[in-house]
């Protein structure tokens, strides 16, 4: 609701309104500017896999440096294999819980994401943008981030991937939680 409210009240400055700082609601000025760092406090830090096609070879590097910086162990499977290659590598070590969670890298990230939700196990979600993550994690619980060499640049690529690793299933959604945990059981029984 921040965001939205935030660019509520601000439109109308924009259609030549006049809003004072006291006019917005306190709510807006308790949310940080950006998702809250959890990784920073975890005594433990999750274990990543990274995969990337060819194509996708860059931003592994830029995303790797980024993790590694930030004390995560990351474990890259390398970018001179195609997608359907090094996506099953990095499946198999979250099925075989060798790592925690999967950042899967190619062209659009939809090759990776194809594949990687054929493994039992693995829930895969293509994204082109931060919210997208945030949600991906908070309402689908997903384990494996895929993006797109094509779509995503160095920084907000790597703000991403903060942001997969930080937000927790139903985090910013307490009022769908047990919607979300019901259906996160039912989808996962589903296999046709």
């Amino acid at each position: 609701m921040f965001r939205r409210e935030f660019l509520q009240q601000t439109a109308a400055v924009a259609a030549g309104g006049t809003l004072l700082l006291g006019e917005l609601s306190p709510e807006i000025f308790a949310q940080p500017h950006s998702v809250l760092r959890k990784e920073e406090t975890m005594n433990e830090k999750l274990k990543i896999v990274i995969a990337a096609d060819p194509f996708a070879g860059t931003l592994k590097e830029a995303i790797v440096k980024h993790l590694q910086e930030k004390g995560y162990e990351v474990t890259d499977v390398g970018e001179n294999l195609d997608y359907y290659t090094s996506c099953p590598v990095a499946c198999k070590m979250l099925q075989d819980k060798k790592a925690d969670r999967a950042i899967l890298l190619c062209g659009t990230g939809m090759g990776m994401s194809v594949i990687a939700n054929r493994f039992p196990g693995v829930v895969a979600s293509c994204v082109e943008s931060v919210f997208a993550t945030r949600m991906c994690r908070a309402i689908n619980d997903a384990n494996a981030l895929c993006m797109g060499s094509m779509i995503w640049g160095d920084f907000m690529a790597c703000e991403a991937v903060d942001v997969f690793l930080t937000t927790g299933f139903t985090e910013t959604l307490p009022q769908f939680a047990d919607y979300l945990k019901d259906a996160k059981g039912k989808v996962e029984a589903i296999w046709p």
